[in-house]
């Protein structure tokens, strides 16, 4: 398994890096946002064993090339992913197990260790600035995000009961929006993970409005989008 190095302000940082249980997955995980995952390899499920006796938190990280099951899989690893905390356990027939996490830091992946019962690795956390982040520009996201959830839920009425949004339902902290933002985006995984590895708020707000304006251009053109594109929240299985 290979990490990919990561780039700009990230590697300047002088913070004491720490071992972390990682997760590798076809995801990319955001602060603040609920992670539900479906544990039935042998590897994962000792993770889940570990995490129940010592403190709940491990790192997600997106897979860049290869995939999720089985050893050595995961050939490439995104160079920047997000602390998970479990919040509910529910142990399953066979062995197997429910989470319930949620995202809590980001951190820069220093190194992978190969010689563990399942994946860990060093990582440094990283700082959440909001950066130089206007008034203007966080309306400008709320309003089109809110927009946006409307389009998609108009375009795939078969993606549940759920309510369309409106500008009052989203946070105007720049930091919590960003992140919300981002994982309510149809994006591919290569996008979300640039917008996880922006060094601020501000930037990732900027590379959102265009995304959200460039999607609502293009939904206003279509009469339906496909369910399976829809974001329902659904379990990642490992």
């Amino acid at each position: 398994m290979q990490f990919r190095q990561g780039t700009g302000d990230t590697d300047r940082l002088e913070v004491v890096s720490e071992r972390l249980p990682l997760f590798p997955l076809g995801t990319v995980l955001f602060p603040g946002v609920p992670l539900p995952l479906h544990v039935f390899e042998e590897r994962y499920r000792l993770l889940v064993r570990d995490l129940l006796e010592g403190e709940p938190f491990f790192g997600v990280v997106a897979i860049v090339e290869g995939h999720e099951v089985g050893a050595g899989a995961a050939r490439e690893l995104a160079a920047v992913g997000c602390t998970a905390q479990v919040h509910e356990v529910t142990e399953l027939p066979g062995g197997r197990y429910h989470l319930i996490t949620v995202g809590r830091d980001r951190f820069r992946l220093d190194s992978v260790d190969h010689g563990t019962p399942y994946p860990t690795g060093r990582v440094t956390r990283l700082p959440e600035n909001p950066g130089d982040v206007s008034a203007s520009l966080v309306r400008e996201v709320v309003e089109a995000f809110a927009r946006y959830h409307g389009l998609m839920l108009a375009a795939a009425p078969d993606a549940g009961p759920a309510s369309a949004l409106v500008p009052g339902d989203l946070p105007h902290d720049p930091v919590e929006l960003s992140y919300l933002v981002a994982a309510g985006l149809v994006a591919d995984r290569g996008v979300k993970q640039r917008l996880l590895a922006a060094e601020d708020a501000a930037t990732r707000l900027a590379a959102e409005l265009g995304l959200l304006n460039r999607e609502i251009r293009l939904l206003g053109s279509l009469r339906s989008v496909p369910v399976t594109d829809f974001p329902t929240g659904g379990v990642n299985p490992n």
